[in-house]
């Protein structure tokens, strides 16, 4: 990284954004912006995505393997460690950049790759089918027939505001966050706007929150800023604990310093002089990161004591969160940093009026937060023509499941489900059918693909069942089980429940006990308890609207949301479950039946002597046979039969 060390300068560049952030970019040389932009390079540079994703698949190695050849071929280069460009099913991701020629994308750069790849680009000759692609810029030079990375089908329909910096600049360098244009919305916001100002700016946009809500920020603002106290404060939401969704970390991990100004600006409008930043504990990567760039914004003096000589003071502080899902609920978070049990409130009085210690509170979503310094730097307007009319800017998705390509997104509201399946994920693997998406975690709802001209926006997810999503995505293929879909998320909402109010509690337990009923094959079950599992069965969907009608918080009023919305689209699988207890895609093991095929058995015995309950007999030599009272559908048989003469139906 090119530190403003090496460039002689940093006391003069501090000095000069504290007095007049404004023309910042006028007072530095243009040679020296260019080296921190990476417009012009004195020597090569090697940029590592270091995110959680890429470190999982092999990174560190790969940061190894590169410095081991620079030291060995003498090459004076630079490495710089950045978060993931997003396409994490292409990780680990290896840029490299060569003086006056474009910077180029390399996929799946494996430690045992690298020499072959950085031999490649110094000397010139290229293998196109190991890169992504070359990221083009007017002062560089394009390599020939390497295509621009942004026409890559994952980034082609993508429309990045939040995620503009995340792969591309050092995560770990203030200055390169500068150097892009960092901090230069809150010194903007400071000295230009009064806080009510702010807060209408804000409210022009039209920016609703992104952690399913949907309330509009500016609004949700102006309560706390209109309301009397001697302490405010504001909560920054970065606890991301649905299954499946990781792009408040992916969000950390890059571009860190886009989250404090932010924050930053949001507590300016509210009068606010203390900040929290609520993060799971988990998130060890993502909370070092943090760590680092608020000691490096305090240094800078973009918080701390009269932030650019405007009288206006910020302390930003890390709470640390053990996981719990009911703490996504502000009330809950609220209780959480208080040192208390993470249990809902009842509302009102809200937090904007009434939060964290009993002061005016406002908590807002780490993505909503994010987009705050783009909208200051380019006015409401800029941001209101982006999106559709109910539903303005862009949104955050992780995708998982069964696509071709996996990784975070960010596209402009509007955009259908079935763009981002079949083009930018690039459809489903292994030539499976797609089936449905499931969409907003464990409390979010499954659409089916017929459905899948859904458009992205708060209105048209509420009409399909789903509030606008915390951004899990998972594409589901022909070979999922909805029903033991759903009765994963219930078992997940079931544990998670704080157990406050009945109708969560006890509700979301009958559920999981009926699912699991349907799921099992019943084992010498009397003619009264088969009366009480089809009765149990058919008052799923009354459980479920009692539960959403009366449950406290967002948990229990939306834990229903997979049963309902796969009971109304896959009906058939319930009822092929109850009623021929069988599971089509033989995904629920108590409902396989597995035979032996005689002709093929060879009386190897090895199946025999792994089966755990004793279900299969047979002499040595001679077929084998399986006892289907015992069996209990384990499947270490299937697996464990060489000469594939188990089956099952």
């Amino acid at each position: 990284m090119i530190s403003m060390d090496s460039l002689e300068n940093k006391e003069f560049l501090v000095e000069k954004i504290l007095k007049n952030y404004s023309n910042i970019f006028d007072k530095i040389t243009s040679e020296r912006l260019a080296l921190l932009r990476r417009e012009k390079l004195n020597h090569p540079v090697i940029f590592i995505g270091m995110g959680t994703c890429g470190v999982i698949s092999g990174a560190a190695k790969t940061h190894a393997a590169v410095e081991k050849y620079l030291a060995k071929n003498h090459v004076d280069a630079e490495v710089v460690k950045v978060g993931c460009l997003g396409l994490c099913s292409a990780e680990p991701l290896l840029d490299v950049q060569i003086p006056g020629k474009a910077r180029l994308s390399f996929h799946h750069a494996t430690e045992e790759k690298v020499d072959d790849l950085l031999n490649s680009v110094f000397h010139r000759s290229l293998v196109p089918e190991t890169l992504l692609g070359q990221h083009k810029h007017t002062s560089h030079e394009d390599w020939p027939n390497i295509p621009n990375i942004e026409q890559h089908p994952f980034f082609a329909r993508q429309h990045k505001i939040v995620l503009r910096n995340t792969g591309v600049i050092s995560p770990h360098a203030i200055d390169d966050y500068i150097a892009f244009g960092g901090y230069k919305s809150l010194y903007k916001t400071v000295l230009n706007y009064t806080a009510d100002k702010v807060c209408d700016i804000v409210e022009q946009s039209e920016l609703r929150g992104r952690g399913g809500g949907g309330f509009p920020t500016g609004k949700k603002w102006m309560v706390a800023h209109g309301t009397g106290s001697d302490q405010k404060y504001l909560i920054c939401n970065a606890d991301e604990s649905d299954p499946g969704a990781y792009m408040n970390r992916a969000l950390i991990e890059g571009d860190p310093h886009r989250v404090l100004e932010g924050i930053a600006i949001a507590a300016y409008a509210i009068g606010a002089n203390n900040a929290y930043i609520y993060v799971r504990s988990d998130y060890e990567q993502p909370i070092l990161i943090l760590e680092n760039a608020l000691k490096q914004a305090r240094e800078y003096g973009f918080t701390g004591e009269n932030i650019f000589e405007s009288g206006f003071n910020l302390n930003i502080f890390i709470r640390q969160g053990a996981g719990a899902f009911v703490c996504g609920e502000e009330t809950a978070m609220i209780a959480s940093i208080e040192g208390r049990r993470g249990i809902p409130q009842s509302k009102p009085p809200y937090p904007a009026e009434k939060g964290l210690f009993g002061h005016p509170t406002i908590v807002n979503n780490i993505e909503t937060l994010a987009n705050i310094p783009a909208i200051l730097e380019n006015g409401p307007s800029w941001f209101k023509s982006i999106g559709t009319q109910q539903s303005r800017g862009t949104k955050l998705f992780s995708i998982a499941g069964n696509g071709i390509h996996s990784g975070f997104i960010e596209v402009p509201m509007g955009i259908t489900l079935s763009d981002i399946v079949n083009n930018i994920a690039g459809g489903v693997k292994n030539g499976k059918k797609l089936k449905a998406v499931q969409l907003g975690g464990p409390t979010g709802v499954c659409i089916p693909s017929v459905n899948l001209n859904t458009v992205v926006g708060y209105e048209t997810l509420q009409e399909a069942g789903s509030s606008m999503p915390l951004g899990g995505l998972i594409i589901l293929d022909e070979d999922t089980c909805m029903v033991n879909l759903s009765l994963y998320f219930m078992e997940f909402l079931q544990k998670e429940s704080c157990g406050k109010c009945i109708p969560c509690r006890e509700g979301t337990g009958r559920m999981l006990r009926i699912l699991e009923e349907i799921t099992h094959r019943p084992r010498e079950e009397t003619t009264h308890e088969t009366l009480e599992r089809f009765k149990g069965v058919v008052e799923l969907e009354r459980i479920a609207e009692v539960i959403r009608d009366t449950s406290l918080c967002g948990l229990g009023q939306n834990a229903p949301n997979p049963v309902l919305s796969s009971l109304k689209w896959f009906r058939e699988e319930y009822e092929e479950h109850i009623f021929d207890r069988k599971c089509q895609v033989a995904v629920c093991h108590d409902l396989r039946t597995f035979y032996i095929d005689a002709e093929i058995c060879n009386g190897c015995n090895v199946c025999q002597k792994k089966c755990p309950k004793n279900a299969i007999v047979g002499a040595i030599k001679s077929p084998h046979f399986i006892i289907e009272s015992k069996c209990n559908g384990c499947g270490i048989c299937f697996d464990s039969c060489k000469f594939n003469a188990i089956y099952f139906k």
